[in-house]
């Protein structure tokens, strides 16, 4: 499997990940990504080279997004002081569940945040999906707070606001890695 920059051309099949992503975890108990993703706002990250997929021949196996801009009002500004990389969207095509894809996406994404002199690999899950928390958790992630209000919809509780983050590292994620070097980071 090959891990590689998204195009414009893999814009219907991100929308089609979030929207099969969603319909297994609704069957699961959550309501995450029950509201349809902006495709401009998608399109908007492919463009910025921000957005990678994870091949396996012909097929898409999986996606994440990586940025070096925290969402407003998650994390501190003591903490932003700490070069990051956080981590967003990342979705395993179904039909390669149990394989430890996500996992191993993870590792790469420690390792592009550690070559790109990051300290910590971030990020913000669902603040109701125990689950994903659980699993972060098991992935090597710390939790460090959950942020309750904010930026949320209509002044509602934010539903995204479990913060976590594990230190980068060298990793050994088995995928041949086509995507371009990161840029080297700077507190």
């Amino acid at each position: 499997m090959k891990i590689e920059s998204a195009t414009v051309a893999d814009l219907e099949r991100l929308l089609a990940f979030r929207k099969e992503a969603a319909a297994w975890i609704g069957k699961i108990g959550s309501d995450q990504w029950s509201r349809p993703y902006p495709a401009d706002r998608l399109l908007s990250t492919i463009e910025a080279g921000t957005v990678f997929m994870l091949r396996d021949g012909g097929e898409t196996a999986g996606t994440i997004t990586l940025t070096a801009e925290a969402e407003d009002g998650l994390w501190s500004e003591r903490e932003l002081k700490d070069p990051s990389v956080f981590i967003n969207k990342l979705t395993v095509a179904r039909e390669y569940a149990g394989q430890r894809i996500g996992s191993r996406l993870l590792d790469w994404a420690g390792d592009y945040a550690y070559r790109a002199s990051a300290k910590w690999l971030r990020l913000d899950a669902w603040t109701t999906n125990t689950k994903l928390q659980r699993y972060y958790l098991d992935q090597g992630f710390m939790h460090v707070r959950t942020v309750h209000e904010g930026n949320a919809v209509n002044g509602g509780p934010r539903v995204s606001g479990w913060l976590a983050q594990r230190p980068t590292r060298i990793a050994d994620h088995g995928f041949t890695d086509e995507a371009p070097a990161p840029e080297p980071l700077t507190a």
